[in-house]
């Protein structure tokens, strides 16, 4: 038995942050010092690094569970199912519900449970719960909801996966032009052809890898140090996923039974440009391959990073053909990969 993504939805918000946004931002060093060079200069590099132009935030009356209702609502649509037939509701997040003008972080209910009462299933049999993941978070749902299906404990899940990072962000931390909201949600079932997942592969690096991403106070002196932001040490990010995403893909490639050449898309956490590239590059010369033109659709470009919700969302594009250049036909293998806080690396193949 596989299982297959049989619905997916996406929720991208209207409010468009441009980088040029930024330019009267007050950016300091980590020891609260300023920079010696202008924003203009801070930007360029940005954008030289990340490839992002533009980012979406959340509207000031929306949380994460109404972006993930709002996600949900699509992907129920598509698969064409009555909500109450689902078993079980997986919601990847990691700051829960925080509303615009504050910090504090509200998860109780559960996120899942909120998205269930708005979408009003009645089914108590349906159950509702939040995984903490990291931006894996979505992936590791995905593969939650297969060991579910396949050990009979549920026919049908929804997992989703939305985040309002925009809402946690230190003003005075250049970090904080990579960050954005948004939600993306499938409905997963057992698959009764060839299609679905192949194989997949999870891991979490917690001896010093554990802190690389991680909540501390703002770059500002004048701030209170006791309210918290999302906080990463970018280059130590960089050499643990260009050491370690590579090899997890390759070992869930083989798991898989399938070759290099038969891959069709890589569909990557949207983190960082040059990050990504150079993973996808590493990947391939595993295998002694020239990187494929059009490989790894990009979305980072215009959304930013949004974490958990980045692949799903990339999914829900690239299907409906919303991504330039990039298109995938029935049967074509795709493997989906992402890297976040924990650290944590999952991956799976999958024919669609």
């Amino acid at each position: 038995m596989k299982i297959k993504i049989t619905g997916i939805g996406s929720y991208i918000p209207e409010k468009k942050v441009s980088n040029t946004d930024f330019s009267e931002h007050v950016f300091l060093n980590e020891d609260g010092t300023a920079f010696g060079y202008p924003n203009e200069v801070v930007i360029n590099k940005f954008k030289g690094i990340t490839g992002i132009e533009h980012r979406r935030y959340a509207e000031d009356q929306y949380t994460s569970s109404d972006l993930a209702f709002f996600a949900s609502q699509k992907a129920i649509e598509n698969a064409g199912i009555d909500p109450e037939t689902i078993d079980y509701i997986i919601f990847a997040h990691n700051f829960g519900d925080v509303k615009s003008g504050t910090t504090q972080s509200d998860m109780i209910p559960s996120l899942a449970t909120r998205v269930k009462n708005k979408l009003q299933i009645k089914n108590p049999k349906c159950v509702a719960y939040d995984i903490l993941f990291g931006c894996p978070g979505w992936i590791e749902g995905v593969l939650q909801a297969n060991a579910f299906i396949k050990s009979g404990m549920a026919k049908r899940c929804l997992v989703i996966g939305a985040e309002t990072l925009s809402r946690v962000v230190d003003a005075h931390d250049r970090d904080s032009m990579i960050y954005s909201d948004g939600a993306g949600a499938s409905i997963i079932e057992a698959s009764d052809d060839e299609t679905g997942m192949l194989a997949y592969e999870s891991a979490t690096y917690a001896n010093d890898e554990a802190n690389y991403l991680f909540f501390g106070k703002s770059y500002n002196p004048d701030l209170d140090p006791d309210i918290r932001y999302i906080k990463m040490y970018g280059r130590k990010i960089y050499e643990f996923a260009l050491s370690q995403v590579p090899a997890a893909m390759k070992s869930c490639l083989d798991k898989s039974g399938l070759g290099i050449d038969d891959v069709k898309k890589i569909l990557i956490h949207q983190a960082n440009e040059k990050m990504d590239e150079a993973i996808i590059q590493r990947f391939y010369k595993l295998y002694d391959r020239p990187v494929p033109k059009d490989i790894m659709p990009m979305s980072i470009h215009e959304l930013g990073n949004s974490s958990v919700a980045t692949v799903p969302t990339l999914f829900d594009l690239l299907i409906r053909g919303e991504i330039e250049n990039q298109s995938i036909q029935k049967g074509d293998v795709l493997i989906f990969a992402s890297v976040g806080a924990g650290m944590n690396i999952n991956a799976f193949v999958y024919r669609y």
